[in-house]
C-alpha cells in the first residue's frame, strides 16, 4: 500500500497542529491502560497533538507512560455526566480534529448515557470502539448524520446487531458488517483474521496482521491510528482501511521479534516504520 498521498513531505513552515489534534476519551479505573494505547498509537501515526481525557487512574498511567501526551484527569473511577462540560471545553480549547471514544470505558449506566450525549453534541469525526459500541447498540439514531467509524470485533458486532453471535465464516461476517453499516449509517471496520471495511454498499478487506495480535490492546492501537488519520483530513472509508493496514503490519513486524510474548505496546515503534516504508515520494 502506497501511503505517500497521506504521508507526503511536510512543508518547511509547517507548525504544531497542521497534522491533527486527537482527543482520546477512554479508560477507567479497571481498564487503566486503554487510553494510553490508543493515544500513543495516534502520536506514532503522525498526529501532532494527542490529549487524553480519562478517569484519574487512566490519565495518570498515560502521563507516566508517555510524557508527550497531554492528559486531563477526570475525577472519579469512570466517565460520567459531570464530565461533559470538561470534554466539550477540551474539544474547543485544543482545536480537536478527531475523537477516539470507548476503549476501556466500562458500562456503568452514567458512562453509557454520557457517551451517547457526547456523540450527539460532537460534530467532528469519531472512532467508536468497545464500550461506545455497547452504548449506541440500543440507540442507532445517536450516530445518524455523524462522521463515525465503528470498529467492532465479532462479539461487539453481535451486540450492534442484537444477535447471539457472529460466525467465523467470511461471507456471514461480511453480511453482518454490511448490515451494521446500514443500520447505523456508518463506516464499519470489522476486525478479524481478514478485516472488513464497509459502508454497507462498498467494501474492501485488509489482510495484514498475525494471530499473535489476539492480545488485548490491539483494538485500542487501531482506534488511535484511525483517529490520527481522520485528524489530518483523511476520509472515513480510507482512514478505516489505511488504519487497519498500518496496525496489522506493525503487529506483524513486532511479532517477528516478540512472538508469543507480543504485547500491543510493542507495536508503537513499528508504526512509523510501516508508514515510512509505505510512503514513497
Amino acid at each position: 500500500m502506497n501511503l505517500s498521498n497521506i504521508y507526503g513531505p511536510r512543508p518547511e513552515w509547517a507548525h504544531k497542529g497542521n497534522f491533527g489534534n486527537v482527543l482520546v476519551v477512554c479508560g477507567s479505573k479497571l481498564y487503566s491502560g486503554a487510553a494510553t494505547l490508543a493515544a500513543s498509537a495516534a502520536l506514532r501515526a503522525g498526529a501532532d497533538m494527542v490529549t487524553v481525557a480519562a478517569p484519574m487512574r487512566a490519565a495518570e498511567v498515560a502521563a507516566q507512560a508517555m510524557p508527550d501526551l497531554m492528559t486531563y484527569p477526570l475525577k472519579g473511577d469512570y466517565v460520567a455526566r459531570r464530565h461533559l462540560n470538561d470534554v466539550f471545553d477540551l474539544v474547543h480549547v485544543r482545536h480537536i480534529n478527531s475523537v477516539v471514544m470507548g476503549c476501556g470505558l466500562g458500562r456503568h449506566n452514567s458512562t453509557v448515557n454520557t457517551v451517547k450525549k457526547l456523540i450527539t453534541k460532537l460534530t467532528i469525526p469519531m472512532v467508536l470502539d468497545a464500550d461506545a459500541l455497547y452504548a449506541i447498540s440500543t440507540n442507532p439514531d445517536v450516530v445518524y448524520g455523524k462522521h463515525v467509524i465503528l470498529t467492532p470485533h465479532a462479539g461487539e458486532l453481535a451486540v450492534l446487531l442484537g444477535a447471539r453471535k457472529v460466525s467465523s465464516n467470511f461471507e456471514e461476517r461480511l453480511a453482518g458488517a454490511k448490515q451494521a453499516a446500514q443500520k447505523y449509517r456508518a463506516i464499519v471496520l470489522l476486525k478479524g483474521h481478514v478485516d472488513i471495511i464497509t459502508d454497507g454498499a462498498n467494501t474492501i478487506t485488509n489482510n495484514t496482521g498475525t494471530a499473535y495480535m489476539t492480545k488485548g490492546g490491539f483494538g485500542d492501537t487501531l482506534s488511535g491510528i484511525v483517529a490520527a488519520l481522520l485528524a489530518r483530513g483523511v476520509g472515513l472509508f480510507e482512514a478505516a482501511h489505511v488504519g487497519a493496514y498500518i496496525n496489522g503490519k506493525a503487529g506483524e513486524m513486532a511479532s517477528k521479534q516478540f512472538g508469543e510474548g507480543l504485547a500491543a505496546s510493542d507495536s508503537f515503534d513499528f508504526i512509523p516504520q510501516v508508514i515510512g516504508a509505505s510512503s514513497v515520494y
